[in-house]
């Protein structure tokens, strides 16, 4: 705990070391705490620069991880709605500033991997704990039994609603917390680390399934079941891991699907999300969304209609075929390969599809695990949300990607031994929790 909260370092690096801990802790909670926090982190960048750094800005890694923020602005030339076309700069603008800020800081970055990734992890798991105790202690106002907790009125967005935050983005980063945290527990040897790391894991779990964001489920059931294995060992015991992940998962699946309302959220709702409109019924799924998406795209393939154009547009669209729910709400066409089509054509998609691909190349070459879930969620997220046009989702990818890519290891690692004991050759001593 020490080190966490007191690392050895000069006072410019300890101040740039609790800003960027200060901006992961503030992630789960209002986005004005994380605005002030990368204003005041850049400002000290800033004043401590080093101008040896100034070469590091202009590599290829940095152009790939600020191309989002490029294509929008691109996008802005032939876009006929200019105003949202700059309220969509002012929300992506993390995405360009990030790589340039972690460009020019003096933190060794790569140092503090371990202590600022534990510390988010930490404050993830206490947002949990006081969800789950903000409605059980509503379950008990209104003197309902306990097993209300697993009802509609307590999962997915009504489970977030005490943070004023979206389910799904709230999974995003519960998804690396646990990641996180399984990778300490399998590394850790001291049994009272071993015992935290477990709590944690264990609430983080709960999290997850009580907020029933099932593209982020998806991606856990990946990571655990295939993608951990496949990082971390091989023959044998890759295999025997395997076969008893598949077998819990199987067994926790029935016993979460005994749940009526998990079972509709995580079942029901996906049949209905990728079924065609039902005539007559009040809300449209995200597939009717999808179908005027696509015809809107036909007419406009190759560079879409410009930064800020999909929700006016959709909203035409949505209005002449009678679809009012997602007219009244003035919904997006909730995939982000789509929204990309739509505001900057293939092209745009194909820039987004590199990055993508830039980044998975990364984290599979460096057999960084943590990285690659980040990848895996950010892919599967894309089909069901549009996390690029929010502030929360934003952070999240502009922190995370810069990070990773920033701290990423130079070597190659090998399988066996040597790979599972490079994955932690970053994370610093576990034992000084």
């Amino acid at each position: 705990m020490k080190k966490l909260l007191f690392p050895d370092d000069k006072l410019a690096n300890r101040i740039s070391y609790y800003h960027l801990l200060l901006l992961l802790g503030s992630l789960p909670f209002n986005l004005f705490f994380s605005h002030i926090i990368l204003i005041s982190f850049g400002a000290h960048t800033l004043i401590n620069l080093n101008r040896e750094h100034f070469k590091q800005v202009f590599k290829w890694r940095n152009l790939l991880l600020q191309s989002v923020f490029v294509v929008t602005v691109i996008s802005t030339i032939y876009s006929d709605n200019k105003a949202g076309a700059f309220s969509a700069w002012a929300v992506q603008l993390p995405i360009l500033l990030l790589p340039i800020f972690f460009s020019f800081t003096n933190l060794d970055l790569k140092k503090y991997r371990h202590p600022l990734l534990l510390g988010f992890s930490v404050v993830c798991t206490g947002v949990v704990l006081y969800l789950f105790a903000d409605a059980l202690f509503t379950i008990k106002y209104y003197k309902l039994p306990v097993s209300a907790i697993f009802s509609q009125a307590f999962t997915n967005h009504n489970f977030t609603e005490p943070m004023a935050i979206h389910a799904t983005f709230f999974s995003m980063q519960l998804l690396m917390a646990l990641v996180y945290m399984v990778l300490l527990f399998i590394k850790q040897r001291a049994v009272y680390l071993k015992l935290f790391y477990a709590f944690c894991i264990v609430v983080l779990t709960a999290g997850l399934f009580q907020l029933c964001a099932k593209s982020v489920l998806f991606c856990l059931f990946v990571v655990i079941n295939l993608a951990l294995p496949f990082f971390l060992w091989n023959g044998l015991r890759r295999v025997k891991f395997i076969a008893i992940a598949m077998s819990v998962s199987l067994l926790l699946g029935c016993i979460v699907l005994r749940s009526t309302a998990l079972k509709e959220r995580l079942v029901t709702d996906l049949i209905t999300d990728v079924s065609a409109p039902v005539k007559g019924e009040t809300t449209e799924p995200r597939a009717a969304r999808w179908e005027v998406a696509r015809d809107l795209i036909a007419q406009s393939p190759i560079i879409g209609y410009g930064a800020g154009t999909e929700v006016d547009l959709l909203h035409q669209e949505y209005f002449r075929r009678k679809y009012y729910s997602s007219f009244l709400n003035n919904l997006n066409v909730h995939n982000e390969y789509l929204s990309f089509l739509i505001k900057s054509g293939i092209l745009g998609l194909m820039v987004y599809f590199a990055t993508l691909a830039f980044g998975f190349k990364k984290a599979i070459n460096h057999k960084d695990l943590l990285f690659f879930s980040f990848m895996l969620v950010i892919a599967f997220v894309s089909m069901a949300e549009n996390y690029l046009d929010v502030d929360k989702g934003v952070f999240f990818y502009a922190f995370f990607f810069s990070f990773f890519v920033y701290t990423g290891k130079s070597q190659k690692p090998t399988g066996g031994t040597k790979t599972r004991a490079m994955l932690f050759n970053t994370t610093g001593n576990q034992s000084s929790f």
